[in-house]
Protein backbone atom coordinates (compact mmCIF):
# COMPACT_ATOMS: atom_id res chain seq x y z
CA UNK A 1 0.00 0.00 0.00
CA UNK A 2 1.43 3.30 -1.14
CA UNK A 3 2.60 5.28 1.92
CA UNK A 4 1.19 9.00 3.03
CA UNK A 5 2.59 12.13 1.52
CA UNK A 6 3.56 13.37 5.24
CA UNK A 7 5.54 10.00 5.64
CA UNK A 8 7.41 10.89 2.26
CA UNK A 9 7.95 13.98 3.60
CA UNK A 10 9.25 13.17 6.61
CA UNK A 11 11.70 10.68 4.79
CA UNK A 12 12.87 13.42 2.86
CA UNK A 13 13.73 15.57 6.18
CA UNK A 14 15.49 13.14 7.80
CA UNK A 15 17.81 13.05 4.90
CA UNK A 16 18.33 16.84 4.25
CA UNK A 17 18.63 17.96 8.16
CA UNK A 18 21.94 15.44 8.08
CA UNK A 19 23.37 13.11 10.51
CA UNK A 20 20.74 10.30 9.75
CA UNK A 21 22.42 7.04 10.46
CA UNK A 22 19.82 4.40 8.26
CA UNK A 23 19.87 0.68 9.55
CA UNK A 24 19.04 -2.10 6.43
CA UNK A 25 16.69 -4.98 7.33
CA UNK A 26 16.04 -7.80 5.56
CA UNK A 27 12.83 -9.01 6.83
CA UNK A 28 9.71 -8.23 9.58
CA UNK A 29 11.77 -8.75 12.28
CA UNK A 30 14.96 -7.44 11.84
CA UNK A 31 12.67 -4.16 10.75
CA UNK A 32 10.56 -3.81 13.97
CA UNK A 33 13.41 -4.38 16.27
CA UNK A 34 15.30 -1.26 14.60
CA UNK A 35 12.06 0.75 14.80
CA UNK A 36 11.58 -0.86 18.58
CA UNK A 37 15.46 0.73 18.94
CA UNK A 38 13.85 4.39 17.66
CA UNK A 39 15.31 4.82 14.42
CA UNK A 40 12.89 7.44 12.50
CA UNK A 41 13.31 5.47 9.17
CA UNK A 42 14.69 2.38 7.73
CA UNK A 43 16.04 0.90 4.51
CA UNK A 44 16.15 -2.40 3.25
CA UNK A 45 19.24 -4.66 2.06
CA UNK A 46 19.06 -6.48 -1.07
CA UNK A 47 22.00 -8.77 -0.41
CA UNK A 48 20.16 -9.87 3.24
CA UNK A 49 17.03 -10.35 1.36
CA UNK A 50 18.10 -12.43 -1.55
CA UNK A 51 20.55 -14.28 1.63
CA UNK A 52 17.29 -15.13 3.62
CA UNK A 53 15.27 -16.28 0.19
CA UNK A 54 18.40 -18.40 -0.54
CA UNK A 55 19.81 -16.93 -3.43
CA UNK A 56 23.12 -14.55 -3.78
CA UNK A 57 23.13 -10.90 -4.12
CA UNK A 58 23.05 -8.65 -7.09
CA UNK A 59 19.47 -9.49 -8.67
CA UNK A 60 19.59 -12.31 -8.60
CA UNK A 61 16.05 -12.47 -6.84
CA UNK A 62 13.76 -10.23 -9.49
CA UNK A 63 11.79 -7.56 -9.57
CA UNK A 64 8.82 -9.41 -7.91
CA UNK A 65 10.00 -11.14 -5.25
CA UNK A 66 11.87 -8.51 -4.24
CA UNK A 67 8.86 -6.34 -3.99
CA UNK A 68 6.74 -8.70 -2.73
CA UNK A 69 9.85 -8.52 0.18
CA UNK A 70 9.70 -4.41 0.09
CA UNK A 71 5.81 -4.20 0.51
CA UNK A 72 6.00 -6.99 3.73
CA UNK A 73 8.34 -4.98 5.46
CA UNK A 74 7.04 -1.75 5.10
CA UNK A 75 3.72 -2.90 5.99
CA UNK A 76 5.16 -4.41 9.06
CA UNK A 77 6.38 -0.57 10.81
CA UNK A 78 5.32 2.66 11.20
CA UNK A 79 8.29 4.75 10.11
CA UNK A 80 9.25 5.41 6.66
CA UNK A 81 11.10 2.72 4.21
CA UNK A 82 13.87 3.17 1.60
CA UNK A 83 13.86 0.51 -0.83
CA UNK A 84 16.64 -1.17 -2.41
CA UNK A 85 15.96 -1.78 -5.89
CA UNK A 86 19.17 -2.81 -7.20
CA UNK A 87 20.13 -1.87 -10.69
CA UNK A 88 16.50 -1.45 -10.85
CA UNK A 89 15.57 -5.35 -12.62
CA UNK A 90 16.78 -4.25 -16.14
CA UNK A 91 18.76 -2.48 -18.43
CA UNK A 92 16.10 -0.13 -19.61
CA UNK A 93 14.78 3.11 -18.17
CA UNK A 94 11.05 1.71 -18.75
CA UNK A 95 11.79 -1.09 -16.54
CA UNK A 96 13.70 0.82 -14.09
CA UNK A 97 10.07 2.91 -14.53
CA UNK A 98 8.04 0.28 -13.72
CA UNK A 99 10.52 -0.87 -10.09
CA UNK A 100 9.75 2.35 -9.12
CA UNK A 101 5.93 2.44 -9.42
CA UNK A 102 6.26 -1.07 -7.56
CA UNK A 103 8.49 0.38 -5.08
CA UNK A 104 6.25 3.10 -4.46
CA UNK A 105 2.77 0.84 -4.27
CA UNK A 106 4.75 -1.50 -1.95
CA UNK A 107 5.02 0.93 0.54
CA UNK A 108 8.64 2.80 -0.35
CA UNK A 109 9.11 6.59 0.20
CA UNK A 110 12.12 6.76 -1.40
CA UNK A 111 14.53 4.16 -3.57
CA UNK A 112 18.57 3.28 -4.31
CA UNK A 113 19.29 2.66 -7.90
CA UNK A 114 22.49 1.60 -8.60
CA UNK A 115 25.11 1.84 -11.98
CA UNK A 116 26.64 -1.54 -11.90
CA UNK A 117 25.55 -3.61 -14.53
CA UNK A 118 25.89 -6.94 -12.61
CA UNK A 119 27.50 -8.92 -15.90
CA UNK A 120 24.59 -7.83 -18.47
CA UNK A 121 26.72 -5.05 -19.84
CA UNK A 122 30.22 -5.34 -22.12
CA UNK A 123 31.61 -3.14 -19.21
CA UNK A 124 31.24 -3.36 -15.20
CA UNK A 125 29.03 0.28 -15.07
CA UNK A 126 26.27 1.78 -17.29
CA UNK A 127 28.08 4.13 -19.01
CA UNK A 128 26.79 7.66 -17.36
CA UNK A 129 24.66 8.64 -20.03
CA UNK A 130 22.63 5.65 -19.85
CA UNK A 131 21.91 5.65 -16.06
CA UNK A 132 20.96 9.37 -16.44
CA UNK A 133 18.29 8.56 -18.84
CA UNK A 134 17.17 5.28 -16.43
CA UNK A 135 17.40 7.97 -13.06
CA UNK A 136 14.97 10.35 -15.37
CA UNK A 137 12.70 7.64 -15.53
CA UNK A 138 12.58 6.79 -11.96
CA UNK A 139 11.86 10.32 -11.47
CA UNK A 140 9.51 10.68 -14.00
CA UNK A 141 7.38 8.23 -12.68
CA UNK A 142 7.85 9.49 -9.14
CA UNK A 143 6.41 12.68 -10.84
CA UNK A 144 3.08 10.97 -11.97
CA UNK A 145 2.14 9.66 -9.35
CA UNK A 146 2.21 12.79 -7.25
CA UNK A 147 4.89 11.74 -4.77
CA UNK A 148 8.26 12.89 -3.91
CA UNK A 149 10.49 10.05 -3.92
CA UNK A 150 14.12 10.26 -2.57
CA UNK A 151 15.94 9.00 -5.22
CA UNK A 152 19.73 7.88 -3.84
CA UNK A 153 21.75 6.90 -6.41
CA UNK A 154 24.23 4.73 -6.09
CA UNK A 155 27.64 4.76 -7.71
CA UNK A 156 29.45 1.30 -7.74
CA UNK A 157 33.00 3.26 -8.71
CA UNK A 158 34.96 2.04 -5.50
CA UNK A 159 33.20 -1.62 -5.07
CA UNK A 160 34.13 -3.08 -8.40
CA UNK A 161 37.82 -2.58 -9.68
CA UNK A 162 37.73 -0.31 -12.76
CA UNK A 163 41.29 -0.05 -13.64
CA UNK A 164 41.26 3.51 -12.63
CA UNK A 165 44.02 5.26 -9.94
CA UNK A 166 42.85 6.87 -7.18
CA UNK A 167 42.40 10.63 -8.47
CA UNK A 168 40.79 9.01 -11.44
CA UNK A 169 38.47 6.59 -9.54
CA UNK A 170 37.60 10.07 -7.18
CA UNK A 171 36.72 11.85 -10.48
CA UNK A 172 34.78 9.45 -11.98
CA UNK A 173 32.72 9.35 -8.66
CA UNK A 174 32.25 13.21 -8.70
CA UNK A 175 31.48 13.71 -12.35
CA UNK A 176 29.12 10.51 -11.89
CA UNK A 177 27.51 12.09 -9.01
CA UNK A 178 27.00 15.24 -10.24
CA UNK A 179 25.53 14.28 -13.07
CA UNK A 180 23.35 11.64 -11.92
CA UNK A 181 21.90 14.82 -9.33
CA UNK A 182 20.98 16.60 -12.43
CA UNK A 183 19.31 13.65 -14.09
CA UNK A 184 16.59 13.87 -10.89
CA UNK A 185 18.87 11.77 -7.88
CA UNK A 186 17.93 13.22 -4.66
CA UNK A 187 21.34 11.66 -2.93
CA UNK A 188 24.69 10.18 -4.35
CA UNK A 189 25.60 7.08 -2.29
CA UNK A 190 29.05 5.32 -2.78
CA UNK A 191 29.43 2.13 -0.69
CA UNK A 192 32.85 1.10 -0.48
CA UNK A 193 34.57 4.99 0.08
CA UNK A 194 36.59 4.10 3.11
CA UNK A 195 38.85 6.92 3.03
CA UNK A 196 37.83 10.59 5.31
CA UNK A 197 39.86 12.80 3.25
CA UNK A 198 38.41 11.83 -0.07
CA UNK A 199 34.76 11.84 1.45
CA UNK A 200 35.53 15.05 2.38
CA UNK A 201 36.81 16.15 -1.03
CA UNK A 202 33.71 14.35 -2.72
CA UNK A 203 31.13 16.37 -0.02
CA UNK A 204 32.42 19.37 -0.93
CA UNK A 205 32.08 19.39 -4.64
CA UNK A 206 28.68 16.91 -5.09
CA UNK A 207 25.79 19.37 -5.90
CA UNK A 208 23.60 18.00 -3.19
CA UNK A 209 23.88 15.05 -0.36
CA UNK A 210 26.33 12.30 0.49
CA UNK A 211 25.10 8.68 2.01
CA UNK A 212 28.55 6.86 2.60
CA UNK A 213 27.90 2.85 4.27
CA UNK A 214 29.15 1.38 7.83
CA UNK A 215 32.26 -0.77 7.00
CA UNK A 216 34.40 -3.03 8.68
CA UNK A 217 37.76 -1.32 10.51
CA UNK A 218 35.54 2.20 10.52
CA UNK A 219 34.30 2.67 14.20
CA UNK A 220 31.38 4.13 13.90
CA UNK A 221 29.66 7.14 11.78
CA UNK A 222 31.03 10.98 13.26
CA UNK A 223 34.24 10.58 11.01
CA UNK A 224 31.72 10.21 7.82
CA UNK A 225 28.87 13.07 8.87
CA UNK A 226 32.12 15.22 10.02
CA UNK A 227 33.11 15.18 6.23
CA UNK A 228 30.58 15.81 5.02
CA UNK A 229 27.67 12.98 4.90
CA UNK A 230 24.98 13.69 5.44
CA UNK A 231 23.62 9.88 5.83
CA UNK A 232 25.39 6.80 6.46
CA UNK A 233 23.47 2.87 6.19
CA UNK A 234 24.28 0.04 7.96
CA UNK A 235 24.00 -1.39 4.39
CA UNK A 236 24.00 -5.75 4.40
CA UNK A 237 26.50 -5.14 7.34
CA UNK A 238 23.48 -6.44 10.22
CA UNK A 239 22.38 -9.02 8.29
CA UNK A 240 26.26 -10.39 7.89
CA UNK A 241 26.72 -9.76 11.52
CA UNK A 242 23.76 -12.16 12.36
CA UNK A 243 24.89 -14.81 9.84
CA UNK A 244 28.11 -14.60 11.88
CA UNK A 245 26.40 -14.95 15.38
CA UNK A 246 24.40 -17.88 13.98
CA UNK A 247 27.79 -19.43 12.50
CA UNK A 248 29.18 -19.13 16.33
CA UNK A 249 25.76 -20.31 17.52
CA UNK A 250 25.62 -23.73 15.28
CA UNK A 251 29.68 -24.38 16.21
CA UNK A 252 28.72 -24.38 19.68
CA UNK A 253 25.67 -26.58 18.97
CA UNK A 254 28.24 -29.50 17.21
CA UNK A 255 29.79 -29.33 21.11
CA UNK A 256 26.25 -29.62 22.97
CA UNK A 257 26.76 -25.63 24.43
CA UNK A 258 24.84 -22.65 23.71
CA UNK A 259 26.69 -19.86 25.35
CA UNK A 260 26.39 -17.22 22.45
CA UNK A 261 22.19 -18.06 22.46
CA UNK A 262 22.43 -17.50 25.95
CA UNK A 263 24.47 -14.08 25.63
CA UNK A 264 22.37 -12.50 22.99
CA UNK A 265 18.87 -14.02 24.09
CA UNK A 266 16.00 -11.66 22.93
CA UNK A 267 13.53 -13.26 25.53
CA UNK A 268 10.12 -14.98 23.73
CA UNK A 269 8.06 -12.33 25.82
CA UNK A 270 9.86 -9.78 24.54
CA UNK A 271 9.67 -11.23 20.79
CA UNK A 272 5.89 -11.63 21.14
CA UNK A 273 5.13 -7.94 22.20
CA UNK A 274 7.02 -6.65 19.44
CA UNK A 275 4.50 -7.85 17.09
CA UNK A 276 1.82 -7.37 19.71
CA UNK A 277 -0.04 -4.85 17.05
CA UNK A 278 0.61 -7.49 14.25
Amino acid sequence: MTASLSCFERFRQFNLQGRLMLPNVWDAASARVFEAAGHPAIATTSGGIAYARGLGDAQRIGREAMLEEIARIAASVAVPVSADIEAGYGLTPEEVALTVRGAIAAGAVGVNLEDNGHGRLPQPLFDAAAQCERLKAARRAADLAGLPLWINARIDTYLLDLGLTAEQRLAETLARGNAYLAAGADMVFVPGLSDVLEAAWLAQRLHGPLNLMALPGVAGADPWFDAGALRVSLGVGPMLAVMGLVRRMADEAMQGEWPAMNAHNYGFAEAEALFARG
